[in-house]
Order: structure tokens, then C-alpha cells, then sequence
């Protein structure tokens, strides 16, 4: 199954598909499960159209794919989102800049989204790098954010808003026999992402390939921790 659970539309300031058009595009791709995840700051104050739009696209097409209502959330001071907010109203929401020394997490995830009332996850980010710049216990850390519900992404984009570049980190995990034991071992859930941002970048293969690899080697898709917080609310 194709499962992609970052993608934008023109409900983000540096995206530019429509919404619907994204969907049809990504059932002709074979997407089975897509996640749309507009920035915080790009849906400002839309966010009751965003929602109603991206839910009426799941209704309407509830049976040739199934579609996730996100958010990504910058948590840069400058664009961050009001703190009193809990995001329930989302099926899930993903953090960006944890590495970020000016962001607000400050290298904190688990207790910047102690208030946050739905699954999380970490966008685009060298989890192992990180932990090892922070003196983190490998085992405990990833243990405690699979216990809290964060799972991580695997980012596979490769498109021109991003200048062609892939994320090291992905190649790396990709060849680690040791980080994807840990991974593992810890129950963590993780995310594949296209991050994409036009339509005529999307390439299904490098999507494909990730959702291939974490089902080979027994590792949990977020998508299964999403659609568990989605039916606990009915």
C-alpha cells in the first residue's frame, strides 16, 4: 500500500495545487492513504474552510482513497501557532524544526506537545543525529516518544521547491541495520512523506520504495496510529 502523509496545496503560502486536484492526481498515482498537511501559518485564519474542504474530499472519495486531514506546524516564534490550541480538531499534526536552536522546542519535543490532544510527528528531522548531539540515551528516547504517540518521518522528497536535494538522513536509516533494530525495538511509529508542493514533481516510486521497506522489516506505520486516534473519537 502507498501511503504518503505529507503533501501541500494551496492552502500553504509556497504551495499551489488545488486541493482537489492534488487528491485525483495522487488516486491515479496509486496513493491509497494520503495525509494533506498545509503550514500553520499558510492556513491561518481558513482553518474551518481548510478543514471542511480537505473532509468533504474524504467523503467524496472515501472509496478509491483514504485522506487524513493535517497540519504541519512551524514552531519558530515568528510563525508559531497560539499555544492554548490542542490541534484535536486534526487527525494529526507534524512538527518542523526540532533541530532548530531558534525554534521553540528547543530540542524538546515531548514537552513542547504535552498539551497536544492528537498524534504528532517529527518532520524532516535526523532523529539519530539529534539524540547523539544531545547525549540522549538511544533506547529511552525513542521509547518515550512511541509511549507519548510521536512517531517520525522518513522525508523522500526530491522536487524543485526544494532544490532536487534529498535528506541524508533517510539514505542513512535506509542502510542502518542498527537504527531501523532501534526503531524497532522501541515500537516506534513512522511516517513515509513526499512533501510535495507540485504536482509535477511527485515522484510515487521514492514513496513507494519507503512504504515497501518499513513493511518488510516490521515497522509500524503511523498511518495505523492515526486511523486508531481517528476511530477513538467516534
Amino acid at each position: 500500500m502507498i501511503i504518503d502523509l505529507h503533501s501541500h496545496t494551496f492552502y500553504s503560502n509556497c504551495g499551489r495545487d488545488n486541493p482537489e486536484a492534488l487528491v485525483l492526481r495522487m488516486i491515479e498515482k496509486g496513493v491509497r492513504v494520503l495525509g494533506i498537511t498545509d503550514h500553520n501559518y499558510g492556513i491561518g485564519d481558513r482553518e474551518d474552510e481548510y478543514r471542511k474542504c480537505v473532509r468533504g474530499l474524504a467523503e467524496k472519495y472515501a472509496s478509491e482513497i483514504k485522506l487524513f486531514c493535517g497540519v504541519e506546524i512551524c514552531t519558530l516564534p515568528h510563525l508559531s501557532p497560539d499555544k492554548s490550541k490542542n490541534f484535536a480538531e486534526y487527525d494529526y499534526c507534524l512538527m518542523e524544526n526540532l533541530s532548530d536552536d531558534g525554534g521553540e522546542m528547543k530540542k524538546d519535543i515531548l514537552t513542547y506537545v504535552a498539551g497536544y490532544k492528537c498524534p504528532v510527528g517529527i518532520a524532516h528531522t535526523d532523529i539519530f543525529g539529534l539524540i547523539s548531539s544531545c547525549g540522549f540515551n538511544a533506547d529511552e528516547y525513542l521509547k518515550s516518544l512511541a509511549e507519548r504517540g510521536v512517531f517520525w518521518e522518513l522525508n523522500v522528497n526530491y522536487d524543485s521547491i526544494h532544490g532536487f536535494r534529498e535528506h541524508e538522513y533517510v539514505k542513512t536509516f535506509f542502510n542502518s541495520e542498527i537504527q531501523q533494530e532501534a526503531v524497532k525495538k522501541a515500537g516506534l511509529f513512522v511516517s513515509v512523506g513526499f512533501d510535495g508542493h507540485r504536482m509535477e514533481d511527485y515522484d510515487v516510486q521514492r514513496v513507494k520504495k519507503a512504504n515497501d521497506f518499513l513493511e518488510e522489516r516490521g515497522i509500524n506505520n503511523a498511518a495505523d496510529l492515526i486511523s486508531r486516534f481517528i476511530k477513538s473519537k467516534k
